[in-house]
């Protein structure tokens, strides 16, 4: 599919919410879509055919974690990452400014890029935005992201503004840096905090240089939901209408069902996987801890509404023991029930776009959600 234009296709609405397809040079993606974290060319604690089975059609990999470990020259000569970790589908790569800012020691931010030290080795790097770019496209990503300052929360009105407009000088070099290729695209990261205009400003710069696709960024860092939801909806009806709008690091099911109601085509968490490693799942009826001792004489499965092995064919009770007997066995089937969840639910949202029914679905997940998940009698 080497020739495929890369574009959106959206084929129904419902209010902002909209379902469609996104085409690229490695598949067909449907949207609303989460994309499971692969930070390290890997969906911690699951194979690739594990991931497939949940229906998810695209990945997201670390341009910071796989620079410095295994290295994207070596990945580029062993065919890129999708050959790497035999992932058949379209990746996107995370640009690793976020990474660079939250797990790099004594690093330091100019107009040039961000100067480092590695979190592995104390190494030192300097990542310019043609240099992240360049190791994308070593990479072979599908969907490249523009290196960009994510805007730290709380920040005042003129540190966001500062910063958000150094991320879209940076953007600008960014794509005078990409080599368009058909099927592959290039997306701009919306900046500005939790400051409207702002993000009004950023989304007017990222469309006059012109991208693939737009994504919010900025966002989970900790201003709440109901905040994020206001920025999310001051920002998408700047975005144009044929292009993909991605919510970066978002989030709880709550979350994903509101921003989807604003507009957003695109998500990623590490919330699934992180949360099937601490013994965390989630089900119809909120999150349930394995590792309670209401659980080990329990018989029923996690969620059999989830078509998901781990999630309909082992009881609640052997889940626990593998937990509490530090079996790696039971993160493995928690992160896969987990992921399977996520794109139920998913499907889900593109079905009620589709029948004109998201609010419907919406307040019954979230009556659901809120009941909790009760103790058998």
């Amino acid at each position: 599919m080497t020739d495929q234009v890369f574009s959106l296709r959206v084929d129904a609405t419902d209010g902002h919410a909209r379902a469609g397809q996104l085409q690229t040079a490695h598949g067909v993606v449907d949207t609303p879509a989460f994309m499971p974290v692969g930070t390290a060319a890997t969906v911690k604690a699951m194979t690739v055919d594990a991931v497939v089975s949940t229906g998810a059609q695209m990945i997201l990999g670390n341009t910071y974690h796989l620079m410095l470990r295994p290295g994207a020259e070596r990945i580029e000569a062993l065919g890129g990452l999708r050959r790497f970790m035999r992932w058949d589908g379209p990746v996107l790569t995370d640009s690793g400014g976020y990474q660079v800012m939250s797990l790099s020691q004594l690093r330091k931010l100019t107009e040039d890029g961000v100067a480092f030290q590695s979190h592995l080795d104390g190494g030192k790097h300097l990542l310019t935005p043609e240099k992240a770019i360049e190791i994308q496209r070593q990479l072979d990503s599908t969907v490249t992201m523009v290196l960009d300052e994510c805007t730290p929360y709380p920040a005042t009105e003129k540190e966001a503004a500062d910063s958000m407009h150094l991320s879209m000088r940076w953007a600008a070099r960014c794509r005078e840096a990409f080599t368009q290729r058909p099927g592959y695209a290039l997306f701009g990261i919306v900046q500005g905090g939790v400051y409207p205009h702002l993000r009004e400003e950023s989304a007017m710069a990222l469309i006059e240089t012109g991208f693939d696709g737009y994504a919010v960024g900025g966002l989970a860092v900790g201003e709440g939901q109901d905040l994020m939801f206001d920025v999310t909806a001051a920002t998408t009806p700047h975005l144009p209408a044929d292009k993909p709008r991605y919510l970066m690091g978002v989030g709880k099911p709550l979350d994903i069902i509101g921003a989807v109601q604003r507009g957003i085509d695109m998500f990623d968490c590490v919330l699934p996987t992180r949360s099937g490693r601490t013994a965390q799942a989630f089900t119809k009826y909120g999150t349930v801890n394995l590792r309670n001792a209401r659980h080990a004489d329990d018989h029923r499965p996690l969620d059999e509404g989830v078509p998901c092995a781990a999630s309909r064919d082992y009881s609640r009770a052997y889940l626990h023991h593998l937990i509490k007997s530090d079996e790696i066995l039971g993160m493995m089937l928690l992160t896969w029930h987990n992921v399977a969840f996520y794109q139920k639910l998913m499907s889900e949202l593109r079905e009620a776009i589709r029948t004109s029914s998201l609010f419907r679905f919406a307040e019954s997940f979230s009556a659901d959600w809120a009941q909790g998940d009760i103790e058998p009698l």
